[in-house]
């Protein structure tokens, strides 16, 4: 072998053995805790679950560095079976030692139950299934949610909550104000505690939005009431911008909302959407069919893009849509009442 040859096969090694070290080290780095610092997080692991939905969950919610080599990592270990349940997990934790401490029923918090509450949602159903989740009264939870010594002490809390709120004929002093998201519940919560964590959420949202408020010629408690039918009669952003418009185009001439959103409200119990559409005389303050102007109070809770909505609607001329429910739920809107009829005609039959 000539020395040529000899000085490039060891030049090779070399680069090889450069880039084994290198790779073994960024293999190393990546590994290490994304924190010096003791920091506590909750983490998750539900029914369909695998190692890379895990993993990728895990490097976006920043408790690891990176995915791709995390995802080494429990090839090389052979972790990647995952007990289902919540976990609290360490910043301060390694990768690997994250992704073995996962695979162990035994680490399982037992003591703390996730809960996600869509937008939308009726109070007396939040109630329903905190009673299914954590088995508290769910009658004496909506008890509480009206009862006014413990909403005078939750106003000294919260700037948001209002003396409009004390009103006789709400079904829930409270709706409006439960703000759906995602929570961790205590299984020893107390009601208390349980009402105030969905106002700490609301508050949160409330301070982003507080200028707005403020900017605007209504109260929070009325943006809150507009925001919850604009919520139940609209699904997308934008359907929201421009349905919040219409209402507004309305209350600005003093024409009724007619929503028949709050005559599902105003029923509280119903078997079909069809019920709502139809039984528009109920009597009742919530119906915008038979009062003018907001309905008495909100008639759902409502998330943030209904209450953006709310605040910012879309600029039109329109006074009328309806969206079609028995299709692909598109909503349609009219600046004339013919043209709404014509609409109602199309696309719906009932």
């Amino acid at each position: 072998m000539s020395k040529k040859l000899k000085l490039i096969i060891i030049s090779g090694v070399a680069i090889v053995l450069v880039v084994c070290i290198s790779l073994f080290a960024l293999y190393k780095i990546n590994l290490e805790p994304v924190s010096s610092k003791s920091e506590e997080v909750r983490f998750q692991i539900v029914e369909g679950d695998n190692q890379s939905s895990i993993v990728s969950r895990l490097a976006s919610e920043g408790i690891i560095k990176s995915e791709t080599f995390a995802k080494v990592s429990a090839k090389l270990n052979g972790d990647d079976t995952f007990a289902v349940g919540l976990y609290m997990i360490d910043k301060s934790w390694s990768t690997p030692k994250i992704l073995n401490y996962l695979t162990k029923a035994e680490n399982i918090k037992n003591d703390e139950v996730l809960i996600t509450f869509r937008e939308g949602i009726w109070a007396k159903d939040i109630a329903a299934e905190l009673e299914k989740q954590l088995g508290i009264n769910a009658e004496a939870l909506l008890a509480l949610w009206n009862d006014e010594t413990f909403l005078k002490e939750a106003m000294t809390h919260y700037e948001f909550l209002t003396d409009e709120i004390f009103n006789d004929q709400y079904k829930v002093k409270l709706e409006g104000y439960l703000f759906p998201e995602t929570y961790y519940f205590n299984k020893e919560a107390s009601l208390q505690d349980i009402t105030y964590t969905f106002l700490n959420q609301f508050n949160v949202e409330y301070q982003k939005i507080k200028a707005d408020v403020e900017a605007s010629n209504m109260s929070i408690h009325e943006i809150v009431t507009l925001a919850s039918v604009v919520q139940f009669e609209s699904s997308t952003k934008d359907d929201m911008e421009k349905v919040a418009g219409v209402f507004y185009n309305r209350l600005n001439i003093g024409q009724k909302l007619e929503s028949s959103v709050t005559v599902c409200y105003s029923l509280y119990e119903f078997d079909s959407w069809l019920d709502c559409e139809k039984q528009y005389t109920i009597d009742s303050p919530y119906n915008t069919y038979l009062y003018e102007g907001l309905p008495i109070g909100p008639i759902l809770n409502p998330g943030k893009e209904a209450l953006e909505a709310t605040l910012h609607p879309a600029k039109h001329d329109y006074y009328y849509f309806i969206a079609d429910v028995q299709g692909d739920g598109k909503v349609y809107y009219a600046k004339t009442y013919e043209e709404h009829l014509a609409n109602v005609e199309k696309y719906l039959d009932y």
